[in-house]
């Protein structure tokens, strides 16, 4: 490749149209040969840019991402972050559903930490309510292992697809192997593996099923031991030092002006985790430490992440304990807010069994009202505004409902984290090599799903 400094009025190739420069402009026309070669002289000109397009269709961008890099050479001298390609329009149309059927949609944002997505809402739907001190023990525990599964889930394809994007396979398919163990017990729980839906305003959708405490149990130590194998794979491995150390460096600062937080705020030696700061569903009650580092670069993200599962795995340990030691109602006592949390599935598997149906029936006809208007209409919330915020896998996920006394929100907005920690791009990726924005980016850990909302 061969390149020939000329004037715009002599460009044989097009590359600018006479008019649009001065004449003194320099046009660079690649007419073939060797990449390296056009670099290192676009370089030593130092008056070409190269304007490259990352995304948004790309295996290192996180799904719909839109990078915008300038380079000089190799170096990225400029990078902007280009968001806004999955319109899925989720905080308008839940201004169209009634409360409860609210979480359908928001559980949809993250697609890796749905749950995080549903007791953000829910928590501010019960804030607005005024019902937070009324939500069953059970049903927060439940909460708490469901969160704490989800964290680990959201970490090890932060890992896994992180690691890919550095050419590290076998990352990509433990961490996998590691999150589908995870995966079939929200099957078993649930009935979905992603975008469960299961928690609710009030509580959840229903109990954990029979024999889930045995899985969760044989589950744990697999899980454990799978995580240890990635600690092998990855902490001390030299070539992912030499890829990530210094690497996306951000410190404190940088993090405090920009509302970065999760696992890139407490790389920087911060210990801020709102289960700590402002515990939510009995987070105080648990017995757990907050993982820190102080490198302020993508290999202490890693670390902190890691060392964030394994307290996870403690947290569910805890839970599970609690769960086996006290049963209990997983719904609100007031009939007129609790959406029916022990349904029974016909035996076509669709719709009520018959003996659900003549159990709401035959109690009284208030109870068979307040369904019929539960589930048609839905409840009604009292004028108002509440914020809720929980601590997810990627930072600070929190969630602004506002009420003007109807059964379905007035408007409902999420501060989902990937959205504030993708500022960090530009001051992570310049003056760094375009590899190295591979590894800013993936530190991040963004999801464009919460990110166009």
């Amino acid at each position: 490749m061969s390149a020939n400094p000329t004037t715009a009025k002599d460009d044989a190739f097009g590359a600018s149209t006479p008019g649009d420069t001065d004449d003194d402009t320099t046009v660079l026309n690649a007419t073939g040969g060797d990449w390296d070669d056009l670099v290192d002289e676009a370089a030593a000109l130092h008056e070409e840019r190269i304007v490259v397009n990352m995304g948004p269709q790309h295996p290192s961008t996180h799904g719909v991402l839109r990078l915008i890099l300038e380079l000089d050479g190799e170096t990225v001298t400029e990078a902007r972050a280009g968001i806004g390609y999955l319109h899925t329009g989720i905080e308008k149309n839940m201004e169209f559903r009634t409360w409860t059927q609210g979480v359908t949609f928001c559980t949809r944002m993250d697609y890796v930490m749905p749950i995080f997505n549903e007791a953000s809402y829910c928590l501010a739907v019960e804030k607005a309510l005024g019902i937070t001190d009324q939500i069953p023990t059970r049903a927060s525990v439940i909460r708490v292992l469901m969160m704490e599964l989800n964290r680990i889930t959201s970490h090890l394809v932060c890992l896994a697809t992180g690691g890919m994007e550095m050419g590290a396979t076998t990352v990509m398919t433990i961490g996998f192997r590691e999150r589908e163990r995870i995966l079939s017990v929200f099957e078993m729980i649930t009935g979905l593996r992603m975008n469960n839906a299961y928690i609710r305003p009030g509580g959840v959708a229903q109990d954990i099923p029979a024999g889930c405490i045995d899985k969760l149990r044989e589950t744990v130590p697999l899980v454990s031991k799978g995580l240890h194998e990635l600690e092998l794979l990855l902490n001390e491995n030299p070539i992912l030092k030499g890829r990530t150390v210094d690497v996306g460096f951000l410190d404190l600062t940088g993090c405090m002006a920009l509302g970065m937080t999760g696992p890139i705020l407490r790389a920087t030696g911060l210990p801020h985790d709102l289960r700590k700061a402002e515990p939510y569903c009995g987070y105080e009650t648990y017995d757990f430490e907050v993982a820190t580092r102080d490198t302020c670069d993508a290999y202490g993200r890693l670390r902190v992440r890691i060392d964030e599962m394994h307290q996870s795995l403690r947290i569910v340990e805890q839970a599970i304990e609690r769960l086996d030691a006290e049963p209990g109602p997983v719904m609100v006592e007031d009939k007129k807010i609790a959406w029916p949390a022990q349904l029974a599935v016909g035996s076509d598997g669709q719709g009520n069994s018959l003996n659900h149906i003549r159990e709401i029936m035959g109690e009284s006809m208030e109870s068979l009202i307040h369904h019929f208007k539960l589930v048609t209409e839905g409840f009604r919330v009292p004028p108002g505004q509440a914020y809720a915020a929980i601590e997810s896998p990627k930072g600070e996920m929190g969630c602004h409902v506002v009420s003007d006394g109807g059964t379905r929100p007035y408007r409902v907005h999420f501060r989902d984290p990937s959205f504030n920690n993708l500022q960090g791009v530009a001051a992570m990726s310049e003056g760094g090599s375009v590899a190295d924005v591979i590894v800013a980016v993936a530190s991040i850990d963004p999801v464009m799903g919460g990110v166009d909302r």
